[in-house]
């Protein structure tokens, strides 16, 4: 009771160290850099990650883009080539004349080379970056080269995606936080019994957002998922918290006249019931931390720590905030707008059976959606961004005219014998799907010697210890395509070097699918197994975690498998995220009716009266905390643009709603079906057993 007497008497110092605290926050989000390129949460001892460092070392190359140039004389081309050569960190730029001098006729070119790198009215020029794909520099480039080439010109690669991405979630974010923070409030208005409470329920939840954010900084960066989530994330979740506090306080203040009395307690009964409900939130995104793809560990970390804030935030700025603003408060209160729920409940409880055949029935065409939808993810991370977006444009023309989905590059070793480039060239040139390999040795022919080769191109192209080869693909990075071209590639690359690397875009991709595959194994397992841990330590029972887990998992199944009869494909980050998350959110609606059931039957009610008591007390804290849910994540899926950042929003609303109904219609018939077993499995209740 001393720190809940403490925050009360002390609430205005509490007020002035929050606000303080906004100061730094403030400029520790500004300090914080976003990570825009999903291919650096690899992990580092993949032989793709390894052959990019190598690439850099060697080469001084690091981020690749294909230039397309349409409509212009190769005079002009060339005069164009040397602009972007003289962009920062723009390392070399491989064109015609990187080879002879435009003196002499493309002709001479083998014929297969030039058809490739040149249509009727475009030709294309490969850029190689002394940067990495994402870095800002790169993207400061990427723009630059825009500038430089105008309308006639497209710039394709990873660096282009990633520059798009960023200028469009720079662009959108701010707009998810005000459609959020908007939505919320209108759910608040509506279903809470106070006019004013919903903007000081926002105001100490915003500070706790801010705070979040700003210590992000000592992470040094963050994924621009987690940026574009994590606010409209911790106002969705810990909004509960919040609302406990505000119930809990009115209802002391019918016991007392004593505000601060009555806030004391309030303070007290929030901390050990929110503790309770964040273990359950908290344990959820701890979870995405055992992903070896680390954009999970980046979300769980940045989450876990905002639920804790959230907490902290719900028991010493908003008490305060409440106390100095509680005459308008109490001035602006109103009735519910939610009736009562007696005689729902009772219909709910006396037709119980029917609930337990919709539970049955729903489970196998739910869970047959829910394995198919993990089948039918994607990876292709263009495909998160609108038509009409520079990359997307520059990638349909570089398919359309040069028929060129994704390109990848071999590190050989530079002592490897000219005649086994060109042979193992060969061989792999008959792979399905590959246009063509490019390297020194394919340049001019073989009957032609290295040495009358432009140094510039020689030292583009070979190292000490590295040559370096493009092999140009039909198909598209992450396609099942691509990953069996790849098998094939290596295949062939290991017979002729064991040493040697395939890098690039879709080999990287390849290692996402198998690495992110593995992880949506663990991540499940390792959040039903703690969630499954708390639930027993809280409810003190050996039956209910199985029981509560079932609800929620059947209501995850259903979310993630109605993706798979509407017919539509998710990011792939989406499914791993947002069945840790629906877990660990709405358990807790599981959770609060559950204990509320225990307590009945504890008391000596009937099984069928503690189950009626329990749902019509526990309904509408489930439907303001689901609709809450709902309502911040809605509105961004709606309005995002961004494919990633609207498929994780929509499955977290859609989650919330099936959740709820879930918890209110079937976890109720299974209390009523395993009343004995809980009674006899459960600490406390076995008196309860024959009641």
């Amino acid at each position: 009771m001393s720190f809940s007497k403490a925050v009360v008497k002390y609430r205005v110092p509490v007020l002035i160290i929050a606000l303080l605290l906004l100061i730094p926050s403030v400029f520790g989000i500004a300090g914080t850099r976003i990570n825009y390129d999903m291919l650096n949460y690899l992990p580092e001892d993949m032989e793709t990650v390894i052959g990019q460092e190598e690439l850099m070392q060697e080469f001084g190359k690091g981020a690749f883009s294909f230039v397309i140039v349409e409509d212009m004389p190769a005079k002009n081309v060339s005069a164009l080539k040397e602009k972007i050569e003289q962009v920062d960190h723009v390392e070399s730029v491989l064109w015609y004349d990187s080879i002879a001098d435009l003196s002499v006729p493309m002709e001479i070119l083998p014929e297969k080379i030039y058809g490739e790198f040149n249509t009727d009215n475009a030709t294309m020029m490969a850029v190689f970056f002394d940067t990495s794909t994402s870095s800002d520099v790169t993207m400061d480039a990427i723009r630059e080269i825009r500038k430089i080439t105008g309308e006639q010109c497209f710039v394709s690669g990873l660096s282009a995606l990633v520059t798009d991405l960023k200028d469009l979630c720079e662009k959108e974010e701010p707009i998810y936080v005000g459609i959020a923070v908007l939505m919320a409030c209108v759910a608040m208005l509506i279903f809470l019994d106070s006019w004013l409470i919903p903007f000081v329920f926002l105001a100490s939840i915003g500070m706790m957002i801010v705070l979040n954010l700003g210590s992000n900084y000592f992470l040094g960066e963050i994924s621009y998922i987690t940026k574009a989530l994590s606010a409209v994330l911790q106002l969705a979740v810990t909004m509960d918290y919040s609302i406990f506090l505000w119930h809990s306080y009115n209802e002391q203040r019918t016991k007392t006249k004593d505000k601060n009395d009555a806030m004391a307690v309030a303070i007290k009964e929030t901390l050990t019931s929110v503790v309770g409900s964040s273990i359950t939130t908290i344990a959820g995104f701890i979870a995405l931390c055992f992903m070896t793809f680390t954009m999970g560990r980046d979300l769980g970390i940045v989450m876990a720590k905002g639920v804790l804030l959230g907490v902290i935030g719900s028991v010493t700025v908003l008490p305060a905030l409440i106390l100095v603003f509680d005459k308008p408060l109490q001035k602006t209160r109103h009735r519910s707008l939610l009736p009562d729920m007696s005689g729902f409940s009772k219909g709910v409880v006396r037709i119980f059976p029917v609930f337990l055949i919709v539970f049955v029935l729903l489970i196998p065409p739910a869970f047959y959606g829910y394995s198919k939808t993990n089948d039918e993810v994607y990876y292709d991370m263009g495909k998160c961004l609108p038509e009409g977006i520079p990359y997307v444009t520059a990638n349909r023309k570089l398919s359309e005219d040069f028929d060129i989905a994704s390109t990848h590059m071999l590190l050989v070793d530079a002592s490897l014998s000219a005649k086994s480039v060109r042979e193992m060239t060969a061989e792999m040139e008959q792979v399905d799907g590959v246009k063509y390999v490019l390297g020194l040795e394919s340049v001019l022919g073989p009957r032609v010697p290295e040495e009358i080769l432009p140094d510039s191109l020689t030292q583009m192209l070979k190292s000490g210890k590295w040559e370096l080869l493009l092999i140009n693909s039909e198909y598209k990075p992450a396609s099942d395509a691509v990953g069996v071209q790849i098998e094939k590639l290596n295949e062939i690359l290991k017979r002729y070097d064991e040493g040697g690397m395939l890098i690039g875009e879709a080999p990287c991709m390849k290692d996402m699918i198998d690495t992110t595959a593995h992880d949506f194994q663990v991540v499940n397992a390792v959040s039903i197994l703690a969630i499954f841990v708390i639930i027993m330590l809280v409810e003190r029972s050996l039956s209910l975690p199985f029981i509560l887990i079932a609800v929620i998992e059947l209501a995850i199944f259903i979310n993630l498998g109605l993706p798979h009869y509407l017919g539509q494909s998710l990011p792939f980050i989406a499914p791993i995220c947002i069945s840790t998350i629906q877990l660990g959110a709405t358990v807790d609606y599981a959770i609060l009716m559950t204990t509320r059931y225990k307590q009945e039957r504890m008391r000596g009610n009937k099984k069928k009266d503690a189950v009626r008591i329990a749902l019509a007390a526990s309904i509408p804290s489930v439907i303001v905390s689901g609709m809450g849910l709902f309502a911040a994540t809605f509105g961004v899926a709606v309005y995002s643009d961004i494919d990633i950042i609207g498929s994780m929003c929509m499955l977290m609303a859609r989650g919330a709603i099936i959740s709820m109904l879930a918890v209110i219609l079937i976890l109720p018939a299974l209390l009523t079906l395993c009343d004995k077993l809980i009674c006899a499995t459960t600490m406390g209740m076995r008196r309860n057993h024959s009641a």
